[in-house]
């Protein structure tokens, strides 16, 4: 693994589990749940983009505590909400059960929906500038909605063969939105500068895509014990993917260009940025 991202997934399981202790303690089980939906693996991309982004403008980790601590509590409420029979009816989750197959299904839309809501007490209780925290507090409320809107795209289109445009519109969404604003977020809490938020926006555009296509690449190669969750799923809920649209081969090497187009936006940030570079093309070699 990069070294930002050992670094990130060793601070995040520290922050968070501070982080829920300090929460209310009235039911066990539901504080059990977020624990579970939160602690039972994952890589920790969206903390490490926001620690990274801190580092690449001059800020340091302790800066971007809290907006790693809040992208990341959005994607578990998104992933608990995602897994549940309406939605995509998975039962495996990084190799475990899903959370509500491991509790029961309003324990884990329960458990969601309090994550959604600690992600924006995380920014709240910051020590960051007021201004600040507005910022980010906005930056984080439009990419959950768009992402929001992503997944409902992503069921509109099942059944349908979506061309480019409109699959790009739909990821850009689900998963794009929620990298950018994970970028976004470390960058604010640095103090950077519009040209830096400028450069980083453009890196986290094309890595969320880039993430997306591999993604769709590793539902058709990848091994379900390697995954973490059921290969062939994508094809077994008829959706449109990169791979379905493009063909295999191509569409992985739409996701080396766009890549690629990721770290060429990171120039101007110089050496600073190099944990960022280091995490895109471990993105694009993962087999998870």
């Amino acid at each position: 693994l990069p070294a930002l991202l050992r670094a990130s997934q060793a601070r995040f399981n520290n922050t968070f589990t501070a982080f829920l202790a300090q929460q209310s303690q009235l039911d066990a089980r539901l504080i059990d749940a977020i624990g579970y939906a939160m602690q039972n693996g994952g890589k920790r991309v969206r903390p490490a983009l926001a620690w990274g982004a801190s580092l690449a403008v001059g800020g340091d980790w302790a800066m971007a505590d809290s907006s790693a601590l809040a992208v990341e509590c959005i994607h578990g409420y998104s992933l608990a909400h995602d897994d549940l029979p309406c939605m995509d009816d998975d039962d495996l989750r990084r190799g475990q059960p899903t959370c509500h197959r491991q509790f029961d299904e309003a324990t884990a839309l329960l458990a969601g929906d309090a994550l959604q809501a600690l992600a924006f007490r995380a920014l709240s209780g910051s020590k960051l500038p007021s201004a600040t925290q507005a910022a980010q507090t906005a930056t984080l409320a439009s990419a959950a909605f768009d992402m929001v809107v992503g997944q409902q795209l992503d069921l509109a289109a099942e059944g349908q063969h979506l061309e480019r445009q409109p699959l790009e519109e739909v990821h850009r969404h689900k998963t794009g939105a929620l990298i950018r604003s994970a970028v976004a977020l470390g960058a604010l809490a640095a103090q950077a500068t519009p040209e830096q938020l400028a450069a980083l926006d453009r890196y986290a555009d094309r890595l969320g895509l880039a993430f997306q296509v591999h993604d769709d690449v590793l539902d058709v190669i990848g091994d379900t014990a390697v995954l973490g969750k059921q290969a062939g799923a994508d094809q077994l809920h008829d959706k449109s993917t990169y791979p379905a649209l493009l063909g295999l081969e191509t569409a992985q090497a739409l996701a080396q260009q766009l890549t690629e187009e990721a770290l060429a936006a990171l120039a101007p940030l110089g050496v600073n940025a190099n944990p960022l570079r280091e995490l895109a093309r471990f993105l694009l070699a993962r087999d998870h």
